[in-house]
């Protein structure tokens, strides 16, 4: 028997640049280049792919270990998904950091908008239903993608310009909106 199935790693591959949506992320992305300055595409692709892995073998565990269920999970983080859709719309900061330290790229790019509590979720039911190599290497095709996007911001933001930018900022604010709030009603205990 194989240990990579091409089918598997296409099928891996195809959800988790779904859920992942570093696409749609382009705005918030731009946005948080213009706040930091810069983005550190290396770091925050290289974290990404820490927290991806770690809690594809430790998640379910930990989640357990603190007594949190995947519903309270993916609700935290439906709560900074709509903060952060919040400030795409409004133009305000709701995240405060210290200038002096560039954290941009962990918090919240790394995480949770790369990866969020539908990229762990989802992790831990492809674990279940794929082999590990193959759910491996779709991590890994989809992290070398966000790179990509994560190093052209810049190119992007210039052949967009100001007003695109600023179209598809409010644009994709509403839509993280909508995505917090159905990860909430999702997640309410019925």
């Amino acid at each position: 028997m194989d240990i990579f199935n091409f089918k598997e790693i296409i099928s891996v591959t195809l959800i988790l640049f779904a859920i992942i949506d570093i696409l749609g992320s382009i705005p918030i992305i731009i946005n948080l280049r213009k706040r930091e300055g810069v983005i550190q595409s290396e770091k925050a692709t290289i974290i990404s792919g820490i927290l991806m892995i770690a809690f594809l073998f430790v998640g379910d565990g930990i989640l357990k270990l603190f007594g949190i269920d995947f519903q309270s999970f993916a609700m935290a983080g439906a709560i900074i998904i709509f903060i952060i859709g919040l400030e795409m719309i409004l133009g305000k900061d709701f995240f405060h950091t210290d200038p002096e330290i560039k954290s941009g790229s962990i918090v919240p790019l790394a995480f949770p908008l790369i990866v969020g509590a539908g990229t762990m979720t989802t992790l831990l039911s492809l674990r279940a239903a794929y082999s590990l190599p193959n759910v491996l290497v779709g991590i890994i095709v989809n992290l070398i993608f966000v790179y990509i996007v994560l190093k052209s911001s810049g190119w992007i933001e210039k052949k967009l310009g100001k007003a695109g930018a600023d179209v598809l900022r409010k644009v994709f604010g509403v839509i993280l909106l909508a995505i917090a709030i159905k990860l909430f009603k999702s997640n309410l205990p019925i």
